[in-house]
């Protein structure tokens, strides 16, 4: 089992595990041992399925605006900490190929391993929640036909984003390509640079 094929299982079963409950509040059970690479893929994903559904909780029409605001805030926390676990992860494959030496004429890739991780487990989420769509038993044909379509579009596209992580990695061990770690510095939370927390000063 190559790297691209354990994070879809581990990011399949986080999955799996979230919609057990269906609850944003749902305490996690993470199988695995802390602090090791597995431990943060399965919270990677946990985080983005809670993620996911706080995003459907705040688009309900008759939402009360203060529950709304809560939200907002719990999603912005939300972004920071799946920020700071992405960028986390990026820090294991600086570690693990930082005595590679790159090659004379090696590039550099348009993203980091973890921030196509990152997209790798939304993708496990899009998946889960249009196979659901496509076997449910209350839509019209038309709608069962046009989510299957889709989820085969999907599973397509989680096929090619797996090659290609793994190309990616593969590339960057024998030094075609490099790495660069770029924190992605999020304004918004941080009060010296967000000018509506710093202007209240």
């Amino acid at each position: 089992m190559d790297f691209s094929e354990k994070c879809n299982r581990i990011f399949w079963n986080a999955t799996q595990l979230y919609h057990q409950t269906d609850n944003v509040d749902a305490a996690l059970a993470n199988p695995y041992e802390e602090k090791t690479i597995e431990y943060y893929l399965f919270l990677k994903n946990w985080i983005d399925a809670v993620q996911w559904h706080l995003e459907d909780i705040i688009r309900h029409p008759e939402i009360d605006p203060v529950e709304a605001l809560k939200l907002k805030r719990r999603i912005d926390k939300s972004n920071q900490e799946r920020t700071d676990l992405v960028e986390l992860i990026d820090s294991y494959f600086w570690e693990k190929y930082h005595d590679v030496k790159p090659a004379e004429d090696a590039t550099i890739n348009t993203e980091s391993p973890a921030w196509a991780l990152d997209r790798l487990s939304i993708l496990a989420l899009k998946i889960y929640h249009m196979q659901q769509e496509a076997e449910r038993t209350d839509a019209s044909p038309e709608h069962i036909i046009a989510c299957k379509e889709k989820l085969r579009i999907l599973l397509e596209q989680r096929l090619d984003l797996s090659m290609a992580i793994s190309q990616l990695l593969a590339d960057i061990e024998a030094g075609r390509k490099y790495m660069k770690v770029y924190k992605q510095m999020k304004m918004y939370n941080d009060p010296s640079l967000n000018p509506v927390l710093y202007a209240r000063k």
